[in-house]
């Protein structure tokens, strides 16, 4: 029979009792540190990103905080204590993509924020997307700063059929498009703005089409469509186009759009089903009114910009696009500014577009709407870099 001794039994029970007494001060350690997670925002470059909205992988998420509840849980930025607006994105499927969230970063710096249990405050939505039947088939979106909308079908073979994309200037940052559709009354500007951008047979304000033979080549309008996320942050939607026929090449499109709060533009991904192995030339437009604007072009950047003449008391639209891909030449054909580029078969192909008014009080002059869109593209070129602390 094995017997211990007094002394080492004495220093047995003095090891056990420094052991429990040691996991007792570790585990709500542990147990705290895995009910809540820091990201650092980091901005490198040299310019303010101001209600900026991030995204945030939400693998990325889940790996450093995995018993998060998404119902019951909050952002909170580090410096202020206050909670950061956010969104659960999905791309139209059932799992969560992203965390999107709206905060401010100064040039070269960063900001915390803590994502931890707690009772999310409710945020007012700052996007909005909706097909609207009951004005043939348009599909509409807006932010906080700008609205848009594509046609449909049903506007086809009438006299106010119209092939690009439509802007409804703002000068509030409410959601206004149910209004104004309630109201019937676009074109009166009832203290938030109106719709006076003419589109007819053009591109309007950045739409994209093939350039097949030196010819613009449209599509009719959009056929489906399908929301994938809608807000409070950004709003996404799918249109898919039928086949047509641009230049003897049967063409199929699928675009999807997506608005952030605070952007005055739109990004917009295509992708194009053809059969050729051969890049099909595309062409970005935007209409040109008969009296003199200011253009700017640069192939270089990609960047197109247009301060439309002012509409007489309506004020002025700036429209402008930006293209992620090299553009071949960029033109003003008489009734557009074109950028040219191409696409492959069945690769998306990104680029960005949209619109300001004047009379928002934001950007009220050509120099400042081209210094937005310059500065747009330096974001896109310098993106925020998100680290999990």
């Amino acid at each position: 029979m094995n017997t211990v001794a007094p002394k080492e039994n004495f220093l047995i029970m003095k090891y056990i009792k420094h052991f429990f007494n040691f996991t007792f001060i570790i585990l709500p350690l542990t147990i705290l540190a895995q009910g809540k997670v820091t990201f650092s925002i980091q901005n490198s470059s040299t310019l303010e990103r101001k209600a900026t909205v991030v995204s945030i992988p939400w693998e990325q998420v889940i790996s450093s905080f995995p018993q998060i509840d998404t119902v019951n849980f909050v952002v909170i930025n580090s410096v202020t204590k206050k909670q950061i607006p956010f969104q659960l994105e999905h791309h139209g499927l059932a799992a969560i993509q992203n965390l999107l969230i709206q905060l401010d970063v100064k040039a070269k710096s960063a900001v915390s924020v803590f994502i931890q249990k707690g009772k999310p405050e409710v945020f007012t939505p700052k996007t909005y997307a909706r097909y609207v039947p009951e004005r043939k088939d348009d599909f509409a979106w807006e932010n906080d700063q700008i609205a848009f909308r594509a046609y449909g079908k049903a506007l086809e073979n009438t006299n106010e059929n119209a092939y690009g994309l439509d802007v409804w200037v703002k000068r509030t940052d409410r959601l206004i498009l149910n209004e104004r559709y309630k109201r019937n009354e676009y074109h009166i500007d009832h203290g938030d703005g109106m719709d006076y951008y003419h589109v007819g047979f053009t591109l309007g304000a950045g739409n994209m089409a093939p350039y097949v033979n030196d010819t613009i080549r449209y599509s009719a309008n959009y056929h489906q469509w399908k929301i994938l996320d809608n807000g409070p942050l950004r709003s996404a939607f799918q249109l898919t186009y039928d086949t047509w026929d641009a230049g003897g090449i049967k063409v199929k499109a699928v675009k999807t759009i997506s608005l952030d709060a605070g952007s005055q533009l739109n990004k917009i991904e295509n992708v194009y089903t053809f059969d050729s192995d051969k890049p099909l030339p595309v062409v970005v437009g935007i209409i040109k009114r008969p009296e003199n604007g200011v253009i700017s072009l640069n192939e270089q950047q990609g960047i197109m910009s247009y301060w439309e003449p002012v509409h007489g008391a309506d004020g002025t639209t700036g429209v402008g696009s930006i293209l992620t891909t090299p553009v071949s030449n960029m033109f003003v054909n008489g009734t557009q500014l074109l950028a040219k580029t191409t696409v492959q078969n069945n690769i998306p192909i990104v680029y960005y577009t949209g619109a300001a008014w004047d009379k928002a009080g934001k950007i009220t002059d050509a120099k400042q709407w081209e210094n937005y869109l310059n500065n747009f593209y330096q974001q896109i070129k310098e993106p925020l870099i998100i680290k999990a602390d």
